[in-house]
């Protein structure tokens, strides 16, 4: 947790992950089956198999999975190609998000709060979403030169630690009066440390109740 000044502030921070919280499933992965064909699927896992047997027994991490992952899939592609595809991934995401989360967040911007998407996901399909639910986004960065994928990352993986690194290089957490987040697993957990009220899904039974400061108008919304 934060340690709090004493100066007067209005405005709360609130951090949302992505997959798994704001949107209940596996993003990343649906990603890859939403843009590439089936047999270019087949053919560039087929290639990384040891990788993902060790995944799936808990002997790879997660996160040098995602980045083995994306360089299999995406390396040398088209960005242009990728990047159309990745509209209409964002809007097909934005119709199936979790319904409560997302009135939460909806709460946080009726008061006025500033809203972050902290997510070890990819840009590409992230960005267009930030775009519509107007907040703002921290994520992993996905590399692109002479208008192809190079299948690298321009950023670390945004997950555990660097969550919590990328947040506070980018926010002063002095400047706002509490610091919410909401999360699902054990890569949020740093980012989790620093708010005020952290909501972990599948442990917390509710979502933390937004404190009004007296000097806002508190928005006329009922929880349903």
């Amino acid at each position: 947790m934060h340690a709090k000044s004493q100066t007067h502030k209005t405005i709360n921070l609130a951090l949302f992950d992505f997959d798994g919280t704001l949107y209940p499933k596996d993003s990343f992965t649906g990603f890859i089956f939403y843009t590439l064909s089936k047999r270019h699927i087949v053919k560039k896992s087929l290639k990384i198999l040891p990788w993902i047997h060790a995944y799936y027994l808990k002997l790879y991490p997660a996160h040098a999975m995602r980045a083995r992952l994306f360089q299999s899939m995406f390396k040398g592609i088209a960005a242009d190609f990728v990047q159309n595809l990745a509209q209409e991934y964002a809007l097909q995401l934005t119709q199936n998000l979790d319904q409560n989360l997302l009135q939460q967040l909806r709460l946080h911007q009726q008061q006025g709060d500033h809203i972050v998407l902290v997510s070890a996901s990819i840009d590409l399909y992230l960005v267009p979403i930030c775009e519509f639910l107007n907040i703002e986004l921290i994520c992993t960065a996905t590399e692109i030169k002479n208008g192809l994928l190079t299948g690298h990352y321009s950023s670390e993986d945004c997950s555990c630690e660097q969550k919590k690194l990328r947040i506070l290089q980018q926010y002063n957490l002095e400047d706002y009066q509490y610091i919410y987040a909401y999360g699902n697993s054990e890569e949020d957990l740093d980012m989790l440390s620093l708010a005020d009220h952290p909501y972990m899904m599948g442990e917390n039974k509710s979502l933390p109740e937004l404190k009004f400061d007296a000097l806002r108008i508190s928005p006329n919304i009922e929880r349903t």
